[in-house]
């Protein structure tokens, strides 16, 4: 029974996150299930990446579980089931004494110390050949040096606005999908009455996304999410339309989800200085009242227009840039995305996805971004074939390659491409290759667009649509994916590797007796390297999302 597997994968993975009592939350988004860790040292990283349902792992604001699409909304609520159940049971004393310990997370053996930037520097040289376990490490150190990075005011801000956005992605795909199957039951002329059941389900959501968004936002923040929606749900109100701000009457909807993403903020704002003035008898009452209302007006006359001037210039923008310079600006977004999810700079597209979806009906950005994970794996393909003796990397490239083209490639970037160095390079050239062909589509009036944001790869393909006929869009997002997939296998075959990093790297390790270190030269394992998770599963795992 499919219910008895995730139970059983959710059974696996408690213990090895230090059990009920060390989880502060648990969420899930579309490929991973995250865990708010209370404390760190209790995780057994590598044996939850031995675990054949699991991805990789990720350790970010919070530690993520890679389990896939699909599977981690089935594995979540059974997760979530054994989690209740082991509070509301404490184990018995002989449970306790028999239970063993759970080990810490430890690098593997001979880790190297943390790499140089791969911008830079190839892969560092050793006497062995490089595992896949060794470059897992370099990636986990990388990654953990860039999150360190990562902890600034601005890039802490817009991870907190992505977090907004990611419980509604679910949503948006669902109703993308079942406004594509509408639009071609309209184009066929087939089931006219079911047409408009299929259009209700498509747009019921997005009418009301600025509700959520309010919710979301206030919630995020600190908020009482209620009053966060109630404040944003002044924007959708049909009756806005008898309110004039600026010399113009408001229009149901005007903002979108950047007036309800303000709106909320304000809202945060107001009731926290409320709570800080009103005495407390008076609280339940005043506090509400006043922050319904100093923020809804605010937001009726000042912040739907602001907004809506903002969206409009949002969508004017993203338009004309991609008719004048579609292929450059193509080239631009899909060679620099991956760089921008290393520095956290690619949370501040989401509400922009949004903001076109809500105005034109799909985002044209995403397909465009969406190369750059191609290009990844054409990358990952060309060092499969490059290193034939390397059975260690090949595995790994291998379980991870799946995932890789339906969009996930984390695994693939910090577990292979990154710390290697050069083939992340050429993977970015994958990307920006097949970002300015889908670019130069959108220049000669082919528009390319995504109805939902979240998946990329293959799995976009049921969320494609643009101002052609579904089939014209289809093979152009095809065909960018198979440039990228293309450029990136060549850049990274012809140019990937220095004459030094083959000879290093194309071997067996497991062939390969591992030189005895002298006492005047041997050199403890890197402990930055032991409390630093990786992104890959290795070598039973397989990521942007």
């Amino acid at each position: 029974m499919p219910e008895d597997k995730n139970r059983a994968i959710a059974a696996a993975l408690l213990p090895l996150v230090g059990g009920a009592e060390n989880l502060t939350s648990i969420a899930h988004c579309m490929t991973r299930l995250r865990l708010g860790i209370q404390d760190r040292s209790l995780v057994q990283d590598e044996a939850l990446k031995a675990l054949p349902a699991v991805m990789g792992v990720v350790e970010d604001d919070t530690y993520q579980i890679v389990l896939g699409p699909g599977t981690v909304a089935r594995i979540t609520p059974e997760f979530k089931r054994l989690v209740a159940q082991s509070r509301d049971t404490p184990p018995s004393p002989e449970t306790e004494s028999a239970a063993p310990a759970p080990a810490p997370a430890t690098a593997p053996a001979g880790a190297p110390p943390a790499p140089t930037p791969p911008a830079t520097a190839d892969a560092p040289t050793s006497d062995a050949p490089t595992t896949a376990d060794e470059l897992a490490a370099q990636g986990a150190a990388l990654k953990a040096r860039q999150k360190s990075r990562n902890a600034t005011p601005v890039k802490l801000f817009l991870r907190r606005i992505a977090n907004i956005f990611v419980p509604l992605i679910p949503a948006l795909i669902g109703c993308g999908i079942i406004a594509g199957i509408n639009g071609l039951l309209t184009n066929l002329g087939q089931l006219p009455s079911v047409v408009p059941a299929l259009a209700a389900m498509a747009s019921g959501f997005m009418s009301l996304i600025a509700v959520f968004v309010g919710y979301h936002t206030a919630k995020e923040f600190g908020g009482t999410p209620i009053l966060g929606g109630a404040v944003a749900s002044v924007i959708v109100f049909p009756g806005v339309t008898h309110i004039t701000a600026f010399g113009q009457h408001l229009s149901p909807g005007q903002g979108g989800v950047l007036g309800a993403l303000a709106a909320a903020l304000l809202a945060v704002q107001v009731e926290k200085r409320c709570r800080k003035a009103v005495p407390e008898a008076l609280d339940v009452l005043v506090t509400p009242t006043v922050t319904v209302l100093v923020t809804g007006l605010v937001t009726l006359f000042g912040l739907m227009y602001v907004a809506g001037e903002a969206a409009t210039a949002i969508g004017t923008g993203a338009n004309w840039l991609l008719a004048h310079g579609g292929a450059f600006a193509g080239l631009v977004l899909g060679g620099l995305f991956l760089p921008l999810v290393m520095l956290g700079l690619h949370q501040a597209l989401i509400p922009l996805h949004t903001t076109l979806i809500e105005q034109q009906g799909y985002t044209v950005l995403l397909p465009i971004l969406a190369m750059a994970g191609a290009g990844q794996v054409g990358a990952a393909i060309a060092v499969y074939l490059r290193l034939p003796h390397n059975r260690s990397i090949r595995r790994t490239i291998k379980s991870a390659l799946p995932a890789g083209f339906l969009g996930v490639g984390e695994p693939l970037i910090y577990g292979v491409s990154l710390p290697l160095g050069r083939p992340f390079i050429t993977a970015c050239l994958g990307g920006a290759a097949g970002g300015a062909f889908v670019g130069l589509f959108n220049q000669l009036g082919d528009a390319v667009g995504s109805a939902a944001i979240g998946p990329s790869g293959w799995a976009l393909f049921p969320l494609v649509k643009g101002n052609q006929p579904l089939t014209t869009t289809l093979v152009v997002y095809a065909l960018g994916l198979a440039v990228g997939y293309l450029v990136g296998f060549l850049a990274t075959y012809f140019f990937g590797f220095s004459k030094q990093m083959r000879t290093e790297l194309n071997a067996d390790p497991d062939d390969t007796p591992a030189p005895t270190p002298t006492p005047a030269t041997a050199t403890a394992p890197d402990p930055t390297t032991t409390s630093s998770p990786t992104a890959l599963g290795a070598p039973g795992g397989v990521g942007t999302r």
